[in-house]
């Protein structure tokens, strides 16, 4: 395939700066473009990789733009324009499977949308139901009574227990586990005496759950992900928790039972936030950071414990400084002891 600089600008809304008539064959990163290929840069951070990059053109916005001899389409947001792009000259070619194998396992009273894949040796419980053009792949086990919504796309070795809830247009990764028990446990005379978990999992449209993430069932109500989330692998979202629209959740974050997550929220990768807090909207908690205590909505926090941001900065630069601080105090205390001595004198 290959389309004028100016047809890729057309379909994007962005605006040439340059000759608009060359041709594209291709789309790539921008350091392992090559000749033909069109790449993008939204952070002006790396402008200078514009000058050493092999690609005949560049998507930027007018922020990140610098001078260069090679076109370039301006566009506001141009990591969205570069996704439409890459749509265009790599199609999705994963080849899903499709039918239902002869394999797999279907329970009683099962409700099958149109065009449903169920692949090799999975297992659907009793009285389920599975929306239109579910892809189920290989080794997948749905529990009995769990609902999965249309145009859901479930990896090879998911595990989604009983009675659970799982929107539209939602992509779960291999080895996610989906309403597992919640870690409950009542102590008494030093024996462990397990609390039942009778709650459920809902997982609402547009969320993506990557691979060996695993979310526990409530105790006696529901953990919820919602709209648009998108989680990363190897999380752990324990019972009860909530998670509202479009956040982000990043490798390896822990999420204690009861914790409440806004819209818009961004855990970097490692966070760990105690139980029965509440993170606010379009809060940034960094990566490793330690969340003790609740967190207010447009608020950047980091460190362990969790503090706000700049405060992290600075008691970071304190301590770098804390080698220097150590050589004056023994300097002083010098000095303190020489005077003292003097005065002993006289």
């Amino acid at each position: 395939m290959q389309k004028t600089l100016k047809e890729i600008a057309k379909l994007i809304d962005g605006e040439v700066v340059g000759n608009g008539d060359i041709l594209i064959t291709g789309a790539s990163g921008i350091r392992e473009a090559v000749e033909g290929d069109i790449t993008f840069l939204a952070n002006s951070k790396y402008s200078p990789l514009m000058a050493k990059t092999r690609a005949t053109a560049i998507i930027t916005s007018n922020e990140a733009q610098q001078e260069t001899t090679k076109p370039v389409i301006l566009t506001p947001n141009p990591s969205l324009a570069f996704v439409k792009i890459i749509s265009m000259f790599t199609p999705d070619d994963a080849g899903h499977p499709s039918g239902i194998d002869g394999t797999a396992v279907i329970g009683k009273n099962v409700s099958l949308g149109k065009n449903v894949t169920i692949g090799a040796y999975s297992v659907v419980g009793d009285n389920a139901t599975i929306g239109d053009n579910v892809i189920i792949y290989a080794g997948c086990y749905i529990g009995h009574h769990t609902k999965i919504g249309s145009a859901t796309l479930i990896y090879p070795h998911v595990s989604i227990r009983e009675r659970i809830s799982i929107g539209r247009n939602v992509i779960i990764h291999s080895g996610a586990v989906i309403g597992s028990d919640g870690f409950g446990f009542a102590t008494i005379k030093g024996a462990h005496h397990k609390i039942p978990q009778v709650g459920t999992v809902e997982i609402n449209d547009d969320v993506e759950i990557g691979a060996n993430v695993t979310i526990d069932r409530a105790r006696f109500n529901k953990t919820v992900i919602g709209r648009g989330t998108k989680i990363d692998n190897l999380v752990q979202i324990a019972h009860n928790v909530i998670i509202g629209e479009n956040s982000l959740i990043v490798a390896q974050v822990g999420i204690a039972g009861s914790a409440v997550v806004g819209n818009n929220v961004t855990l970097g990768g490692q966070a760990g936030l105690v139980g029965h807090i509440t993170i606010g909207d379009n809060a940034i908690v960094t990566g490793q950071s330690g969340v003790a205590k609740s967190v207010p909505a447009d608020t950047m926090v980091s460190g362990y414990p969790a503090r706000p941001f700049m405060t992290t900065q600075r008691v970071n630069a304190s301590l770098q400084n804390l080698p220097k601080l150590f050589d004056l105090v023994k300097e002083l205390k010098k000095k303190i002891e020489a005077l003292e001595e003097r005065l002993k004198d006289k």
